[in-house]
């Protein structure tokens, strides 16, 4: 697994993990978004052959973030789950009782729609709109939630959602363009990469002063395939750029299956 990559925001120390999350080192939160858990199971009940090895390999992912970083929480900013009950949660709930001590938060997300009983018998507490913790809150959907009352709210909290599954277009010299998930800090709300495998992802178009950084995959595995809305293009630097993570503190560079800045 590729280091870490250290981001400070609001005097607060995250680390960006190519892994499609977040830890938040002064709360010992991992903080992922847009899991849509058993969405493969539910495709396939639809009669479309999608492999359960897609969402076994999402739960093992998230097992790995968990045994490095070591969180007391874990905090979902919407959509665990993707729909009804199915076999796949099964699955999930054996998951779950490999990490009794873990606090699970959940922000409810439109696709968050289980029976309230399944929740707390999986020991997960959901937040139907939004939480606060210390300078930042907490909501999946940004524009239908809060981007309206951010005005009013000025600096004193800084939001962080989902629900869009942010990319970011890279032209080449040419026209060819390759476009993956990403990291999108705006100057008042971040919005972040969806962490299920099986999600498309929508192109952001990042303002001068907003911060970007790209999920590059590794080798052998193509960039994301869904259409963007609008067209974005960027180009990488900060390539000699170190990442430095919280465990060990050892350096590496930014190579495939980790983060590279945009902007």
């Amino acid at each position: 697994m590729q280091p870490a990559f250290p981001y400070r925001l609001r005097g607060q120390q995250l680390w960006l993990s190519a892994d499609r999350c977040i830890f938040w080192e002064e709360q010992q939160s991992l903080i992922v978004s847009d899991l849509h858990f058993g969405k493969t199971g539910h495709f396939r009940k639809a009669g479309i052959a999608v492999p359960q090895s897609v969402y076994r390999e999402d739960l093992l992912r998230l097992l790995c973030q968990i045994q490095y970083f070591r969180p007391r929480r874990l905090l979902v900013v919407g959509d665990l789950f993707h729909s009804r009950e199915n076999k796949e949660l099964e699955l999930f709930e054996k998951w779950r009782q490999d990490f009794p001590h873990l606090e699970i938060r959940l922000i409810q997300g439109n696709h968050d729609i289980l029976h309230k009983d399944w929740y707390e018998k999986a020991a997960i507490t959901v937040n139907p709109g939004l939480i606060t913790i210390g300078p930042f809150s907490f909501v999946h959907d940004i524009e239908e939630a809060v981007i309206a009352d951010i005005g009013e709210a000025g600096s004193e909290t800084y939001y962080f959602s989902g629900h869009l599954h942010p990319g970011i277009r890279i032209g080449g010299k040419g026209r060819q363009s390759l476009q993956f998930p990403c990291f999108y800090f705006g100057a008042e709300y971040a919005v972040l990469p969806a962490f299920g495998k099986w999600t498309g992802t929508v192109s952001v178009a990042p303002e001068p002063g907003d911060h970007v950084f790209a999920i590059l995959p590794p080798v052998g595995r193509a960039a994301e395939t869904r259409a963007p809305i609008g067209r974005v293009r960027a180009t990488m630097r900060d390539t000699a750029e170190r990442h430095i993570p919280p465990r060990p503190r050892s350096s590496g560079w930014m190579g495939p299956g980790s983060i590279f800045r945009i902007q």
